[in-house]
C-alpha cells in the first residue's frame, strides 16, 4: 500500500510541477508590455536572432551541400539528375530546415538565456524586482521569449534558403 501512496503523491507533485509552468506561461504570454518594453524586445531580438544567424547560416550552408552531394550520387543512379533541386528543396523546406534551426537555435540562445536568468536568480536580482514592484516576467522573462518566437521563424527560412544555395554552387 505505501508504493501505491509514494506513486500516487509522485503523480500529484508532477502533475502540479506541469500546472505551475503552464500558468507562468501564460502569464509571461499575456504579459502587456511596459514602458521601454518595445526597447527591450528589439534589444532581445538582436542578441536571440541576430546573434544566432552565424551558426544558422554556415549550418545551412554545409547541411545543404552535404545534402545536395548525397541525393546526387542516389538520383544518378535512375538517371534522375535534374530532379535535385527540388528533392533538396522539398527536403529542406518539409523536414530538415526547421529541426535544425531550431537544434541550433536552443543550443545557442536557448542556452545563453537561461545562464542570465540563472545568474539572475542566483545573485537575487529577480527578488530584488519584486521588492519594488517590478513584475520580473513582464520585464525580463517576456521579451526574451516574445523574440524567440518572432526570430525563429526567421532563421528556419535563412537556413532553408542558404542550404538551397549552397546545393546551386
Amino acid at each position: 500500500m505505501n508504493a501505491i501512496a509514494w506513486l500516487g503523491r509522485l503523480v500529484i507533485e508532477r502533475i502540479k510541477g506541469i500546472g505551475a509552468a503552464a500558468l507562468m506561461l501564460l502569464q509571461v504570454l499575456f504579459a502587456m508590455p511596459s514602458k521601454g518594453g518595445f526597447q527591450r524586445f528589439i534589444y532581445q531580438m538582436y542578441r536571440v536572432g541576430v546573434m544566432s544567424l552565424l551558426i544558422i547560416a554556415v549550418s545551412g550552408l554545409f547541411i545543404g551541400a552535404v545534402l545536395g552531394l548525397q541525393m546526387y550520387s542516389i538520383l544518378v543512379t535512375f538517371g534522375s539528375e535534374a530532379m535535385l533541386g527540388t528533392a533538396i528543396s522539398l527536403t529542406l523546406l518539409r523536414e530538415l530546415a526547421s529541426v535544425v534551426a531550431a537544434l541550433l537555435f536552443a543550443g545557442r540562445a536557448g542556452s545563453a538565456l537561461t545562464a542570465e536568468i540563472g545568474s539572475m536568480k542566483q545573485s537575487e536580482q529577480l527578488a530584488s524586482m519584486e521588492m519594488i514592484g517590478v513584475d520580473p516576467l513582464r520585464q525580463i522573462v517576456a521579451p526574451r521569449l516574445w523574440a524567440g518566437i518572432v526570430s525563429l521563424p526567421m532563421l528556419t527560412v535563412i537556413f532553408a534558403s542558404i542550404g538551397i544555395i549552397a546545393v546551386s554552387w
